[in-house]
């Protein structure tokens, strides 16, 4: 129930506009610790092949994946002021 609360506020959260960061300020402070090469099972920035099978899954399962941290990625991915829609600038920053 907590997810199907979580996803739905994430989705409700997706239509209410743009960033409120710049992506790639939060990309520097918070993503590119680990998404710099760093570690070898986080997706590099700007490599395509990597993000594909992740953008596939949609976006919102990717935001909700940060949000809710996977694997060795923390909760909220370092980024504890970031809304559903920097995490999305961020993602899409990353995957091009």
């Amino acid at each position: 129930m907590k997810k199907m609360l979580l996803a739905a506020a994430v989705t409700l959260l997706s239509l209410n506009g743009h960033a409120a960061q710049d992506p790639q300020a939060v990309f520097d402070r918070a993503c590119g610790v680990c998404h710099n090469g760093q570690l070898p099972m986080a997706p590099k920035k700007g490599d395509k092949a990597a993000w594909e099978p992740r953008l596939a899954k949609g976006m919102d399962t990717l935001v909700l994946n940060v949000t809710n941290g996977l694997n060795a990625m923390p909760p909220r991915g370092l980024c504890m002021d970031c809304t559903a829609e920097d995490y999305q600038a961020v993602i899409k920053l990353m995957s091009e």
